[in-house]
Formats: structure tokens, C-alpha cells, sequence
């Protein structure tokens, strides 16, 4: 049973690889109206192989190797857009400011540049054609609420996975449900392959006999929650009980990915810690022009185990109320504050505190304790996240749209929760490393919190 292409990331860069190859055999034949030899290629093998080395880390950077859900494929043609025209730049200085790497005549540069825009442009379009399901499975949803609503939206709507919905049963509407009608006959006559469902659903208990039965027919059952998680890269929070964190949360990846991440945090924060020094007086001279007001602030935060830590940071407001909301002043975030918000600057400084142990380079987004306390009350499972050490940038930050701002908001916040779990659950090197790259487009696009 495949519900997603797993090879489709790999698929996807050697098409890029293909297309940034065609398109230089196709300038060079633009350019000197000859079919290009061994000899001629020969010549833009080395620097037009590292440039496709750079684009390639740029098209992952900017998300165009993650899976393409239905909400991605809206964005697909403005991120194709944008991550091109910063290749052609990328290229530009490449070629210009390394002379090594001169072509003469540049022309062939520009050539270049426009045949591998507009190539790349429609294989990323179009190219899923090529390593989509074909034939998809016929399955039957088992389950109730948005999320499920969601899940039966985007696999029916999406010809990039493997299975369709022929059927959906909602759990919490089957007063009148017929078993043998409704469910095993139909699986007969659509020939269905798969049954996904909500196992921790009070109404499925009874129905296991019959699943068991089912067996001997061939059809297999999934956990929603597998198949949800798989496509969404979050944990369906409504779906979720006390066991499904005894089997997933309760094993951490162990002692060595401990030591190995605490090292890389304190060898990144050392060195981008040191590098950040070389900011510092510009801030310091610009907080002090701006109202003469301290230049640090240090807020209150729940670290690792609800263990209060203290975390450092330029300040960005006319004063440090802890993130309390003093109603009796005006506080409010000035215009130096505002560009070290939107630059990210105004973090540089918890460098420190991740040298310290207090925060990693990677994790959910430390929450200050009055927000903690009120979450902890009104959200499901909030305080998992604390298990972990929290960090600058996490998988919340890249795939949760709506951050909650200044002033609890619950909704929010259970989504957020649900990317925060889902790091938790998942966490390894691998994500890590996969985070702090995509973390470099949540600062250069000034998003994320």
C-alpha cells in the first residue's frame, strides 16, 4: 500500500537536474546555432554544475521538494516564481564576482537563464503528471470532525496519492448505520482495498469482529491518525488519546542524539554568537538614540520539564512588562524595535542562552508562564511540549501560518500544538537539519515567530 510517493522528492531533483543539463545543451545551441559536442560541453561542466548545486539547495530552502498538498499546489506557480528569480540573481553573482568562473560572452549567461526559467517553470507544473498514481486504490474513511473532512478533501482532490475515498462514514451521525449494507457490501461491490479509520472512536469497538473477518478478503485497515500524520506533518489533535502518547512520546530517540545535537548547538551558537558581535553596537547606538532606554530585557520563559528559564533579548518596546500587558501604560513597539522584529535581530542575543542549555537551536518556541498557564488549562496535552528543550526555530514556526500574538488564543494555539507534537514525535537529526535550512527562508522572507 503506498498513500504518498516516497521517491517523489528524489524524483523531483533529478528532473531539476535533467531540465538545468537540457537547458544548458539547449543554449549552446541557441547561442551558436551547433549542436553542442563533448569538447564544448566540456568547457560549463565545472561551473555551471556548482551553480546547479546552489539552485537545487535553493529549491529545497524555499519548500519545492516537500510534499504537494492541495494547499501547496495553489502557492506552486508564485514559489517557482520567486525561488527562479533569485537563482538567476544567485547565477548572476556567481559568474560576475568570480572570475574563475567569467563566460565570455556573458550572453550565454542570460541565454541560459531564460531557457531553465521557463523549462523548470512548467516541468514543476506539469512533472507530477509523470510520477503520479496512475491507478489509485479504492478506500473507505472511517471517522468524524474537521480533520477528517480535510483528509477526504485533499487525497480526493489530489492526483499526487495513491488512494480515493469512495465512501465516507461518519462516526458520530450512524444511528441508523446497517454494517453488513453500508460498510461490507459496499467494500465488495467497490472493490475497496484499504479502510482507513479512527480506531480510539468509542463506535468502532463493536465493528471489530468484522474487521477481523475482512482479513481473509484482503482488505487492509490504517490508523487515520498514520495516514493524517503522513500527509499533513502534523498530529490530528481531536483524534488522539492518552495511549497514542504512550506509544509515540514516552521513547525518546536517546542518549547519542542528545549529545549530538547539544554539540551542534553549542558549536553553531558559539560561532554565530561571535559573529553576531559585530552587530551589537549598531543596535546598542540605535536603541539608545531612539528613547535612551536599556538596550536588553530579559523575559521569563517555560523551559524543558515547566522549568522557568530566562531568556535574553534587545528590546523591541517602549518597556519590558514580561509579556503581562500593563493596561495602565502605553507599550508599544518601537521603530527601531519594529526592524529588529521583522530582521529577527532582536533574537541574536538568546544565542547565549542556547549556549547556556537554557534553549536549543531547535525545538518549540519557548511560551511565557501566564500564557502557559492558561493553555495548560484549555488545550489537550499542551504540556508534552514542554518534554522537550525548547528552541529558536521549530517545526511550528515553518508550517503553522497564524502564530498566536501578544494575548492567549486557544485555536491557534491547538494548531500549533499539533506541528509541536508532531516534532516531538518525530524529532532526529535529520529533522533537525532539515528545520535549521528551511529556517534560513523564514528569515529572509521576515515570517515565522
Amino acid at each position: 500500500m503506498m498513500i504518498t510517493n516516497k521517491n517523489e522528492s528524489w524524483l523531483l531533483f533529478f528532473g531539476d537536474m535533467v531540465i538545468f543539463v537540457f537547458s544548458l545543451w539547449l543554449t549552446i545551441l541557441i547561442r551558436y546555432f551547433t549542436l553542442p559536442n563533448v569538447s564544448t560541453l566540456s568547457d560549463y561542466v565545472l561551473p555551471f554544475g556548482l551553480l546547479f548545486i546552489i539552485w537545487s539547495l535553493s529549491f529545497f530552502i524555499s519548500g519545492l521538494y516537500e510534499k504537494h498538498t492541495v494547499m501547496f499546489a495553489n502557492k506552486l506557480p508564485e514559489m517557482i516564481f520567486k525561488t527562479q528569480v533569485l537563482n538567476s540573481v544567485l547565477a548572476i553573482v556567481f559568474f560576475y564576482f568570480i572570475p574563475y568562473f567569467g563566460i565570455t560572452p556573458k550572453i550565454t549567461l542570460f541565454i541560459y537563464l531564460f531557457v531553465s526559467f521557463v523549462l523548470i517553470f512548467f516541468w514543476r507544473l506539469y512533472g507530477h503528471k509523470v510520477f503520479g498514481f496512475k491507478n489509485k486504490e479504492s478506500a473507505i474513511l472511517m471517522g468524524s470532525g474537521e480533520e477528517i473532512k480535510a483528509l477526504l478533501a485533499e487525497l480526493n482532490n489530489n492526483p499526487r496519492y495513491g488512494l480515493n475515498f469512495v465512501g465516507h462514514i461518519d462516526l458520530d451521525i450512524i444511528e441508523n448505520f446497517d454494517l453488513q449494507k453500508d460498510l461490507i457490501e459496499k467494500i465488495y461491490s467497490d472493490q475497496v482495498a484499504i479502510v482507513v479509520v479512527d480506531f480510539e472512536h468509542e463506535k468502532i469497538g463493536p465493528m471489530m469482529p468484522h474487521f477481523y473477518n475482512l482479513l481473509f478478503s484482503k482488505v487492509k485497515f490504517v490508523d487515520i491518525n498514520r495516514v493524517y500524520e503522513d500527509i499533513f506533518d502534523r498530529v490530528p489533535l481531536s483524534l488522539i488519546k492518552y495511549d497514542w502518547f504512550l506509544e509515540n512520546i514516552s521513547l525518546s530517540p536517546g542518549v547519542t542524539y542528545d549529545a549530538i545535537k547539544r554539540a551542534m548547538d553549542v558549536t553553531a551558537a558559539f560561532v554565530f554568537g561571535l559573529l553576531s558581535l559585530v552587530v551589537y553596537p549598531f543596535v546598542i547606538l540605535a536603541i539608545k538614540i531612539q528613547d535612551g532606554g536599556p538596550v536588553f530585557i530579559v523575559q521569563n520563559r517555560i523551559g524543558r520539564n515547566n522549568r522557568p528559564v530566562k531568556i535574553l533579548k534587545f528590546r523591541t518596546m517602549s518597556f519590558n512588562d514580561d509579556g503581562k500587558g500593563d493596561t495602565k501604560r502605553d507599550n508599544k513597539v518601537t521603530r527601531v524595535g519594529g526592524f529588529l522584529r521583522n530582521s529577527r535581530i532582536d533574537e541574536l542575543p538568546q544565542l547565549w542562552n542556547v549556549l547556556k542549555g537554557d534553549l536549543s537551536l531547535i525545538g518549540p518556541r519557548p511560551e511565557l508562564p501566564e500564557l502557559a498557564k492558561i493553555y495548560e488549562k484549555e488545550v489537550s496535552y499542551y504540556n508534552v511540549r514542554h518534554l522537550i528543550k525548547p528552541g529558536l526555530s521549530g517545526w511550528a514556526q515553518l508550517y503553522h501560518e497564524n502564530h498566536p500574538h501578544h494575548g492567549a488564543n486557544i485555536e491557534e494555539t491547538k494548531n500549533k500544538l499539533s506541528y509541536d507534537l508532531y516534532y516531538v514525535k518525530n524529532r532526529s537529526l535529520g529533522l533537525d537539519l532539515k528545520i535549521a535550512l528551511k529556517t534560513i527562508k523564514t528569515l529572509l522572507s521576515r515570517s515565522g515567530k
